[in-house]
């Protein structure tokens, strides 16, 4: 089902209902551009640590902005049997009362997205607004004050309040008082902004919405219009303003206080757009940033770490992409022996995922994350339990068997192999790095060796003038480059040693060797002199 702006006030109660009914929710997003590149040094890096990728990744978080969001709710019905709502929500910054919101698009990505069908229009035309508490604080100082505005400065938004305000201004002039009229093609956002406008510029005019895109325009005394404003039935109240302006971020606070399961795939980045988007701008603190995020959703469970479980404990191949691991689960039988797989039943507003793959729209990728969740999680119950498993498994045993992956949100070649939203990172293991030592090939830089072993996916950082390091995430990589680089001209390639390599070390040792040698030159000197 997607959602835009001119329904999504609509929907709301419902969704809240089924978020409270359901056993869990998953979650996907779709952005402008994901690593800024016109940032230098952002690009993820083998050798960054949480707190270093945190940082480059807090910068394009801050440029970028989100387009749709994917929301599936997986509520249980009945025997082993769960039912999904599927959403997609086409996102827009809010455009009322705050400083108007500059975001960045990267090329690739729109190209990306465009391959898949976004629908760009839907975007900007019907986009649902939000805003964080920083941006809401701001609006509602300024609707106390009386000073709020509407940031539309494209053409079209203009274009549309200019025909507006010239419609009532001409009638306004021969009508009487208790004369309406309508204004018509008002879509989503133009109807509340629209009003503002009117009820600004002109104070004996009164407003209401009428739906189907449509505002009625009645003419009244100041006296009269004073009444309206203070009456209960005013559509244009300061709190209803509030409400409309905070757009998606009612839906946000919604899923934080129903604090059900939150299920991603690789989902570092689209926390931090959460948190960044509807909850506060992104603190610059690393330890911080977890400990809100646990605050908000404090049972996270990212796919990608559990298809690596799945992995190694089941029969289970090599997959490169969620929708893989999909395909693997519903088409394998990796369990002959125990209890069926949850029977996944889309409802019937959204029974087109169940008819037609639509990779990369946010939400057929969140529907895949929550259905890979169950499947993996019902295969590795069943490799757990010691005696016969129960037909029909609730959803807290499948949270028991998944325990070691709960708040473990995948690192992409990092330091770390999960960032832990609950405790401690613990560090990953990679294969040995390398080092490599630059013999009659002066001005060399680290971007030319990078260039030199990129087609063996290794990332290189300078260790000193003549010596960089290399590290690589697979062991088969660095035993080519130690056989291939044996006999190499320029570069001599060897496994690296911190108690050898490290510059930090050999001074230590210098020095060492020097307080040593003065040692015993002072104690060759003393013994010659008392002889």
């Amino acid at each position: 089902m997607e959602v835009g702006a001119e329904g999504f006030a609509r929907c709301l109660p419902r969704l809240r209902r089924r978020i409270l009914r359901a056993a869990f929710v998953a979650l996907d997003t779709e952005f402008t551009g994901l690593h800024s590149t016109s940032l230098q040094n952002n690009e993820p890096s083998l050798f960054d640590s949480p707190s270093e990728r945190y940082v480059k990744a807090r910068q394009s978080v801050q440029r970028f902005t989100l387009v749709q969001l994917g929301l599936a709710i997986f509520s249980k019905e009945n025997s082993n049997k769960y039912v999904v709502h599927s959403y997609n929500f086409f996102l827009f910054p809010s455009t009322l009362g705050i400083r108007d919101v500059e975001f960045t698009l990267s090329a690739s990505s729109i190209q990306f997205l465009s391959h898949y069908g976004f629908d760009y229009n839907k975007f900007l035309k019907d986009g649902i607004p939000y805003m964080n508490e920083v941006q809401e604080k701001i609006l509602r100082q300024h609707l106390l004050a009386g000073t709020w505005k509407v940031c539309s400065t494209s053409n079209a938004d203009k274009d549309v309040l200019k025909k507006a305000i010239d419609e009532v201004t001409s009638w306004i002039a021969a009508a009487k008082e208790e004369d309406t009229m309508i204004l018509q093609d008002l879509n989503g956002y133009h109807v509340l902004e629209v009003q503002l406008v009117l009820r600004q510029a002109l104070e004996n005019v009164w407003t209401e919405p009428l739906g189907d895109k449509k505002v009625m325009v009645k003419k009244v005394s100041p006296e009269h219009r004073q009444l309206l404003e203070n009456s209960s039935y005013d559509h244009c109240q300061k709190k209803l303003i509030l409400l409309s302006a905070r757009g998606f971020t009612n839906l946000f606070q919604i899923l934080v206080k129903a604090k059900k399961p939150l299920v991603g795939h690789n989902m570092l980045m689209d926390l931090m757009h959460l948190h960044d988007k509807f909850y506060r701008p992104l603190p610059e603190s690393y330890e911080e940033f977890k400990r809100n995020i646990h605050n908000l959703f404090p049972v996270i469970i990212d796919t990608k770490t559990v298809i690596k479980s799945v992995q190694k404990k089941c029969l289970f191949p090599r997959v490169s992409s969620l929708l893989e691991a999909y395909t693997v689960l519903c088409s394998s039988n990796l369990n002959p022996k125990g209890p069926r797989c949850p029977v996944i039943a889309l409802a019937s507003g959204c029974s087109r995922y169940a008819e037609k793959k639509s990779p990369h729209e946010a939400g057929y990728d969140a529907f895949l994350c929550g259905s890979v969740l169950l499947m993996s999680a019902h295969l590795l119950l069943c490799r757990s339990a010691d005696d016969a498993m129960e037909a029909d498994p609730s959803f807290s045993q499948y949270l028991t068997v998944l325990a070691e992956h709960v708040n473990k949100v995948n690192f992409i070649r990092g330091g770390v192999s999960s960032i832990n939203f609950s405790g401690e990172d613990a560090p990953c293991r990679h294969p040995p790095a390398l080092i490599v030592h630059v013999r009659g090939w002066p001005g060399l830089t680290e971007r030319q060796i990078y260039q030199e072993f990129k087609s063996r996916q290794f990332d290189v950082r300078r260790l000193s003038e003549n010596q960089f390091i290399l590290l690589s995430n697979r062991y088969k990589h660095v035993k080519l480059v130690l056989r291939d680089y044996r006999h190499h001209p320029h570069l001599q390639v060897s496994v690296y040693r911190h108690w050898r390599h490290s510059p930090g070390v050999n001074c230590l040792l210098q020095i060492s060797g020097i307080v040593a040698l003065w040692s015993l030159l002072a104690f060759a000197l003393g013994g010659t002199s008392s002889c």
